[in-house]
């Protein structure tokens, strides 16, 4: 083939591929977006399949353990022309403690020898619950709130501050509801629960990562 025939043939080529990359690059979108103004206001509840909080101890001094929380349930109040008012109010059971060892769970949720009290929640834990009581925006960065309100765990109630982070919204595609996500952050001391067994060999400080997508009534 001769050199001037390159050009033509090298462009009929690549006319010939846009659609099939177009085609192929395209394809289901994804319908949450970190997009506030795609906000409405209204009642929000959780959606519980897709709402959880993970905790991490450390064990030992020698690495963090891991456990989540599922089958939350809650109401959001929200108004995005007025976030400081929003409201948050969420059940968290805890007899749906998962983690990898069935003896550790097994542990966490058996009650104490001999009438001993139990070492964590007991076998009739009641369930956790977190009501806010202040929301205060980020003057920096507007899908930052540091969310104020008290925590009921293990029977004791204590006031916790949680670094939230507005996450997503849009259309669940398959409920159809409009659906806001949030990603929070909060350190407790188990032993200011009653849950002071193995101090300091397991740790008392306790962090807890939330993940919740809230659906519009």
């Amino acid at each position: 083939m001769q050199p001037r025939y390159l050009v033509p043939v090298a462009a009929a080529l690549m006319i010939t591929a846009v659609p099939v990359l177009a085609t192929s690059q395209s394809g289901p979108q994804v319908p949450g977006a970190q997009d506030v103004s795609r906000v409405s206001a209204g009642t929000y509840r959780t959606d519980p399949l897709h709402t959880l909080v993970g905790w991490s101890v450390n064990h030992f001094g020698f690495n963090d353990y891991y456990g989540v929380f599922g089958d939350a349930e809650g109401v959001l109040q929200i108004d995005p022309a007025n976030p400081a008012a929003a409201s948050v109010a969420v059940t968290i059971p805890i007899t749906s403690l998962a983690v990898v060892s069935e003896g550790l769970r097994e542990h966490l949720l058996r009650g104490g020898k001999d009438g001993a009290a139990a070492d964590f929640f007991g076998p009739e834990p009641a369930p956790a619950i977190f009501r806010s009581t202040s929301v205060r925006m980020d003057d920096d960065d507007k899908d930052e709130a540091v969310i104020t309100g008290n925590l009921t765990l293990n029977g004791v109630t204590r006031p916790i501050t949680i670094e939230a982070e507005f996450t997503g919204a849009g259309a669940n595609p398959m409920s159809k509801k409009e659906t806001i996500g949030f990603e929070g952050e909060t350190v407790i001391r188990r032993s200011e629960f009653g849950m002071s067994a193995l101090i300091p060999l397991v740790a008392d400080e306790v962090e807890l990562k939330i993940s919740a997508a809230f659906e519009k009534q």
